[in-house]
């Protein structure tokens, strides 16, 4: 399995613990949540780094998925479904992976932590980001405004 997705399975399985509000974000991620990954290892700081940015987010994220899912408000997503979607939101949006390679890695973490319907909601909520990212060129949140 590709570094890349054991990554973000790691920032997936960080975002569900914040979203949750099972303890304090602060104290989550100063604990190891994955045995095969330590704290001091660089792959641990890249997941709490990146979950923090994209919670640090989450609430613009959450401004321009609501109205590609109006029958789903996030408040009744999933908690996987959504975080997956923030997620992908954040990595579409900071330009750090390619649109197409995110709404692939997401599809796949929809398939392995969702629900058999997660798959297709999530594609087709990314697809549409990703056309709103393609027709402004740069951010999908300026093409909702």
């Amino acid at each position: 399995m590709p570094q890349s997705r054991i990554l973000r399975q790691q920032t997936l399985q960080l975002l569900c613990q914040f979203d949750a509000g099972n303890c304090d974000v602060a104290s989550i991620t100063d604990e190891t949540f994955d045995e095969e990954t330590s704290k001091t290892t660089p792959a641990s700081a890249k997941i709490t780094s990146l979950a923090n940015k994209v919670w640090g987010t989450k609430d613009k994220a959450d401004e321009i998925i609501a109205p590609l899912t109006p029958d789903w408000p996030t408040h009744r997503q999933p908690l996987v479904d959504r975080n997956i979607l923030r997620l992908a939101y954040y990595e579409i949006t900071s330009g750090i992976t390619p649109p197409i390679v995110v709404i692939n890695e997401a599809i796949e973490l929809a398939k392995e932590f969702g629900t058999q319907e997660s798959p297709a909601f999530i594609n087709g909520v990314l697809d549409k980001i990703r056309e709103q990212y393609d027709a402004n060129g740069k951010d999908a949140e300026t093409a909702t405004s």
